[in-house]
């Protein structure tokens, strides 16, 4: 028999199933992998987000959930829902490195990336942990010691605040004549997305997810790969660390 199966637009891609009909389905099968196949050779944000959110996210979903709980890989100060965003967020951000020209699985190359994490995330919540601890030890004399001691002041800064004021510095910034071809792609498309950032989150409980989909769009405008973003994303973060420093006083 042949059942048809339509991926996104006129896209349809013909499966011969042999011998009997299964009586259960696999959450990650033929056609999931097959929207993998699609997501990557995809053009457009748009395109990428409708293949995702028909074919991908469920099954992701359903695959991060099985891990967590069989292998146990809980994480302290966490509770489930917020280990499976911040896991899904995580594997947004290397969905692209999957590579189909080694005949793997995709289902596999996911499972792994998200067991490797949960493990590096629940490692490194440990070390935190002893950090604190020795911390704990000295912290109680030293609160205690006027010698140590200094009043900060709150001081509130609302985002739209901070956003309209990175926007102008950027404006500035995105000149100097010192940046490189690959640093000024990235401010242009910094000003777009801080731009629009009230229209990003927009219906959504999701920010984590969110905020790792982004850099799909800053590859998807700048062309430029994820380490060369992460590069010329340097001094940006050294200017918006100086424009926090200056309106906090």
């Amino acid at each position: 028999m042949t059942d048809s199966l339509s991926l996104t637009g006129n896209t349809n891609v013909e499966v011969k199933k042999k011998g009997r009909k299964p009586t259960q389905t696999n959450y990650f099968d033929v056609r999931e992998e097959l929207a993998v196949l699609r997501f990557l050779d995809a053009n457009s944000l748009e395109e990428k987000n409708k293949i995702y959110n028909e074919f991908l996210k469920k099954p992701l979903d359903k695959m991060i959930s099985s891990i967590i709980r069989r292998y146990k890989l809980y994480r302290k100060d966490m509770d489930f829902y917020e280990i499976h965003i911040d896991t899904h967020s995580f594997l947004m951000t290397k969905i692209d490195k999957f590579k189909p020209s080694k005949e793997k699985k995709a289902y596999s190359y996911f499972g792994t990336i998200c067991k490797n994490y949960l493990m590096g995330q629940i490692i490194k919540d440990q070390k935190e942990i002893n950090r604190k601890i020795s911390y704990e030890d000295i912290s109680s004399d030293l609160e205690n010691n006027p010698e140590f001691s200094y009043r900060i002041d709150k001081d509130n800064l609302e985002s739209e605040q901070v956003i309209n004021k990175f926007l102008n510095e950027l404006d500035i910034f995105v000149r100097r004549p010192e940046l490189t071809e690959n640093e000024v792609k990235l401010g242009y498309a910094l000003h777009s997305i801080f731009e629009n950032y009230d229209q990003i989150f927009v219906g959504s409980d999701n920010n984590k997810f969110n905020k790792n989909i982004i850099l799909l769009t800053l590859r998807d405008m700048t062309n430029l790969s994820t380490k060369e973003i992460r590069g010329s994303m340097k001094k940006y973060k050294i200017m918006y660390a100086k424009l926090i420093q200056t309106m906090v006083k």
